[in-house]
């Protein structure tokens, strides 16, 4: 992409009633474009960004054995009265209307009873179990505060994943591979190392849920964190009772903030026996399979990647979710020759498949250059009359270093680049 043909730009200030930042970042670089409290449309970079993180949720779930699917968002109250959820004081954010002709709808905070009554149509033995269903759907959460920026918001996707197993162990087997595979989404995602799975009420589930918490002063959850176990406690368990349960041990756990970036939930036969779900077992009695949910949301898991890894200078990218892999910039001087190399190397990186971002604008170099910090993209590749006087391009990256590469492997650099 030309950023001389992108619409947006980038702005000096962010909105005065924007407090999170990385909803200040996110607008002042051109990512988002905030509508009213808690709801931001994603503009082309951001929608970049936005895509590549559900590339990698998608891509981790397919490997645990997730189907995807896509529910509507539109809810009928029967079947939510049948789990006794329509009641606003048992969900107090829902979003209700009514129908022209009469009748009531909600627009989904959630998906455990529509997958559920989904699945009773295709559940009948043993051997259509397990069942892992899967979509990025957007939901409507009628927040009293929408604060924390895309972290928090009345309208978002979310990504939720619905297990169907036969027995308690069957789940509990899932339940470990999907916490594996979270981990493997938040190392992806480049906030693997601050992320700490986190024990947390089960509600009227069960004992425990897992949250995956990442350290952040923004946070708004509390922690206690045993760094050498790589484990955690939400402050809402935090009892001598439940650390002597788990096997933690007070003096050796940290306090820290953190950011909720997914969750795992176990939730027994609730839905399945509200919503008729069964299955006849080998020996021909009807069960209903035990369920799980799992949840991470894309756009809050951007806004924490930029919480994060943010310096003074603007955001910082991981590789695997940049909006693109490569700033092009080019400081002509009014030099063509410049403009003429820049536009060839823009030509031979999309024959290579190397997408960039081509900062083709007459700008100064200083302006080109506090933009492209702010925009955060990781690798930086400079034409200037420096350069084409050398026979090559700049190659500098957001994480530190610098150096001249010719112009015959710059291609196989940034190759190399992407997979490291």
């Amino acid at each position: 992409m030309r950023q001389s043909q992108l619409f947006t730009k980038t702005r000096r200030d962010a909105p005065k009633d924007e407090v999170a930042k990385n909803a200040q970042l996110l607008i002042r670089a051109g990512f988002i474009h905030k509508e009213m409290a808690g709801v931001y449309s994603y503009l082309p970079l951001g929608l970049r960004v936005l895509n590549n993180i559900i590339k990698i949720i998608r891509e981790e779930m397919n490997a645990i054995g997730g189907q995807e699917l896509l529910m509507t968002t539109l809810q009928s109250p029967n079947i939510w009265k049948k789990s006794d959820r329509w009641r606003d004081d048992a969900i107090d954010v829902w979003f209700k209307t009514e129908l022209q002709g009469g009748g009531e709808l909600g627009l989904a905070t959630t998906h455990e009873e529509p997958i559920a009554a989904i699945m009773a149509e295709y559940i009948s033995s043993y051997k259509d179990l397990p069942r892992y269903a899967y979509h990025f759907q957007t939901k409507f959460r009628n927040e009293l505060r929408a604060k924390s920026g895309i972290m928090r918001t009345r309208e978002f996707i979310m990504k939720d994943l619905y297990s169907f197993s036969r027995s308690d162990m069957e789940f509990r087997t899932f339940y470990e591979a999907c916490a594996g595979a979270y981990k493997k989404i938040f190392d992806r995602a480049g906030i693997g190392s601050a992320t700490y799975r986190t024990f947390a009420s089960g509600g009227s589930f069960s004992k425990y849920s897992d949250e995956f918490q990442s350290i952040c002063e923004a946070g708004e959850d509390t922690i206690y964190v045993d760094e050498k176990k790589k484990v955690a406690v939400n402050k809402e368990v935090y009892t001598d009772e439940v650390l002597a349960d788990l096997g933690l041990k007070k003096d050796e756990l940290v306090e820290k903030k953190a950011i909720e970036v997914g969750n795992i939930f176990p939730l027994g036969t609730r839905f399945s026996d509200a919503l008729g779900v069964r299955f006849k077992d080998e020996g021909g009695t009807a069960v209903a399979p035990v369920m799980g949910s799992y949840g991470i949301g894309p756009g809050r898991l951007m806004g924490a990647i930029v919480e994060i890894l943010a310096d003074e200078k603007g955001i910082v990218w991981p590789r695997g979710v940049s909006p693109f892999p490569v700033h092009l910039i080019s400081i002509t001087g009014g030099n063509p020759s410049v403009v003429q190399e820049a536009d060839r190397l823009y030509e031979l990186l999309a024959e290579n498949d190397i997408e960039a971002l081509y900062d083709d604008r007459d700008l100064r170099a200083g302006e080109k250059f506090a933009e492209s910090d702010l925009v955060g993209i990781p690798t930086r590749l400079v034409v200037s009359e420096k350069t084409v006087s050398e026979g090559g391009a700049e190659i500098s990256q957001r994480s530190g270093g610098t150096k001249l590469v010719s112009d015959s492997i710059v291609v196989e650099e940034l190759i190399e680049k992407q997979r490291t």
